[in-house]
C-alpha cells in the first residue's frame, strides 16, 4: 500500500496551522488569566485595608 506523500504533507501543514492557532489562543488566555489574578490581588488588598479601617474604628469606639 503506497502512501500519498502529498496528502501526508497537507495533513502535516494543516496540523501545524492548527497548532499555531492553539498556541495563539493559549497566550491570549494566559494574558487574560494574569489580568484576573491581578484584579483578585487588588480586591484582596482592598478588603484587607477596609478591614483594618473597621478594626481601627471599632477600637476607637470601644475606648471612647
Amino acid at each position: 500500500m503506497a502512501l500519498d506523500l502529498q496528502a501526508l504533507k497537507s495533513e502535516r501543514d494543516a496540523l501545524k496551522t492548527k497548532l499555531r492557532d492553539l498556541e495563539t489562543e493559549q497566550r491570549k488566555i494566559e494574558a487574560e488569566l494574569k489580568g484576573l489574578r491581578q484584579r483578585e490581588i487588588q480586591a484582596k488588598r482592598e478588603i484587607e485595608a477596609l478591614s483594618t479601617l473597621i478594626d481601627i474604628h471599632d477600637g476607637a469606639a470601644a475606648e471612647g
